[in-house]
């Protein structure tokens, strides 16, 4: 009975923070309490529901994963963006809203059985004792790293500053090796990269929102135009988003101060606010372009929808993610924490970027776009029209190729990561990361490589000839065409050979990419990316053309 005491103390303790959950659901208090039936009546299910597990199923019920299991469904229904962090996460909670964790700052990946080291971040515990992309990891202090889940491998390398663990990697052409690596406090960058793209164009790659953003952007900004900056490019390509504050921190940079910078509205009145921007800006003349994709989101599309709604500066690229939702982080007992959704964002123009409905999806059902018959027009301060529901459309939208079936498939199956190791192996050092390019011979050894592993594909031309084969069967013309039809899907079944030389451009720039990082890191493989960048290549078209630039935005 004791034991059955505590386990119902956990019940009550978890049926207090559903209570917080369920109750954040009403509109008002006095919504609350018109539905409080309903809530205790729901909330003593569960509990009993608790209870007669404990006392009468057959195995022995893991009451912690059971309660974890229950609300991740629970939030499930909402949107992806409520989460629950129990206290075993906080640290991936830490890692998010600030760039911070404890560990030994490298990004792993898993591969067939094993989990390897994806990158060492420059400067960090795992670069400095020696550990190196493409380490294949056997085992972490003494314990066997073979069929672990990259989750648990991860956790495993992560630990209190100070703290020391022994990692045995196998390398490739070194074999085994022991590394002892003390953990540290790893800040992850907002800013891995800026510099000067010419004599008076500057870059600001811009990777995540925590807490350091706008100081770093702010930082680089300082010294490039210490460098002669006279335009510059920000580029938010990639950047999910993070802190709401700091994208408005950013705006700030560019635009003067007391201007309305995003305004959010929730079903709580008290989750309405106004974020203006509170300081002199650094500089509100600056030509500046804003680089922006598919996954620039949340934060991101703050600082893009604003900019453009103030035509403040010329968008580039890919239309963004869509994420017009704003979450804030409760702390709930046990070291716990909840995030959730409470509010949509508007840009200065009053248009909400949000492109999914999360709230009327049945059951595991997809979440709809928001129907173009509600799509509204908006103006920017110049009178430009922007529409809502879909993200931050770009001014100039450039078009980037899409990659060829081959080249996916070689990526998705991890074999230029795997070559790259094995380049490294045999090579100590490559000229500078804007000048490495592949040699013809080099990428012979690479085809090689390629050829020699087992995988398949198919081109987009075979799926719709042997489609078409069969609507010819169906309807009686295949035979006379049967000649025809077989001289074609000759010409685009997928040849290993004759594709790897077709689409050698673009493997190339993936493979030569990923090489460089083996020896100069993430600010390496931002130099190199610059070569063959058409979005930043028009960026740097437009700033060098005033008329053009002031044409794009109405002026």
């Amino acid at each position: 009975m004791r034991f059955l005491k505590r386990q119902q103390f956990d019940f009550k303790s978890l049926t207090k923070l559903l209570s917080l959950f369920i109750l954040l659901t009403f509109s008002s208090r006095h919504q609350a309490q018109t539905n409080g039936f309903e809530v205790i009546k729901n909330l003593e299910l569960m509990d009993q529901i608790y209870q007669h597990l404990e006392m009468y199923y057959v195995d022995e019920p893991q009451t912690g994963k059971l309660s974890k299991t229950g609300i991740d469904a629970m939030l499930k229904i909402l949107d992806p963006y409520t989460v629950y962090y129990p206290e075993s996460d906080i640290e991936d909670y830490k890692m998010m809203t600030t760039g911070q964790y404890g560990g030994i700052g490298a990004l792993i990946r898993k591969l067939d059985e094993y989990t390897y080291i994806a990158e060492p971040y420059e400067g960090n515990p795992a670069q400095k004792s020696g550990i190196c992309a493409g380490d294949k990891i056997i085992s972490i202090d003494g314990k066997n790293m073979k069929g672990v889940a990259s989750d648990d491998v991860s956790s495993a390398l992560k630990g209190p500053k100070g703290t020391t663990i022994v990692v045995e990697v196998e390398r490739e052409g070194e074999g085994m090796k022991k590394i002892s690596i003390t953990r540290d406090e790893i800040k992850l960058p907002d800013v891995p990269y800026s510099g000067m793209l010419d004599k008076e164009i500057g870059y600001i790659k811009l990777n995540s929102f925590t807490q350091t953003a706008s100081s770093d952007v702010k930082s680089a900004f300082t010294d490039l135009q210490s460098k002669g900056m006279k335009s510059l490019v920000l580029d938010l390509r990639g950047n999910g988003g993070g802190l709401l504050i700091e994208a408005v921190k950013i705006v700030n940079l560019f635009v003067k101060k007391d201007q309305v910078v995003v305004t959010t509205k929730g079903r709580v009145s008290d989750e309405n606010f106004i974020y203006k921007t509170q300081d002199q800006p650094i500089d509100l003349n600056i030509p500046l372009t804003i680089l922006i994709d598919g996954g620039s989101a949340s934060a991101s599309e703050i600082v893009a929808g604003s900019i453009q709604d103030l035509d403040r500066g010329v968008i580039l690229g890919n239309t963004s993610f869509g994420k017009g939702l704003v979450q804030r982080t409760y702390d709930l007992k046990y070291g716990s924490k909840i995030k959730l959704t409470i509010a949509k964002y508007y840009t200065p123009s009053g248009r909400c970027v949000q492109r999914l409905e999360y709230y009327d999806k049945e059951n595991d059902a997809k979440p709809k776009e928001v129907p173009d018959s509600l799509l509204k027009i908006f103006k920017t301060i110049n009178g430009r029209d922007v529409i809502d529901g879909r993200g931050i459309v770009p001014d100039i939208e450039v078009e980037l190729p899409e990659m060829s079936r081959l080249t996916a498939t070689i990526y998705a199956n991890d074999l230029i990561f795997k070559y790259a190791t094995k380049y490294k192996s045999q090579h100590t050092d490559i000229p500078a990361a804007d000048q490495f390019e592949l040699s013809d011979v080099e990428y012979e050894d690479f085809k090689k490589f390629v050829l020699s592993q087992e995988f398949t594909y198919s081109t987009a031309s075979e799926e719709m000839l042997k489609k078409m084969k069969d609507a010819a069967a169906d309807e009686g013309f295949l035979n006379d065409a049967q000649a025809e039809y077989d001289a074609l899907l000759a010409k685009v079944v997928p040849s290993k050979e004759r594709d790897l030389e077709k689409f050698k451009a673009e493997i190339k720039m993936l493979l030569e990419n990923e090489i460089v990082s083996r020896y100069y890191y993430q600010k390496g493989r931002a130099v190199n990316s610059f070569r063959k960048d058409e979005v930043l290549d028009k960026a740097l078209e437009i700033l060098k053309d005033s008329k053009q630039y002031n044409t794009i935005l109405g002026q």
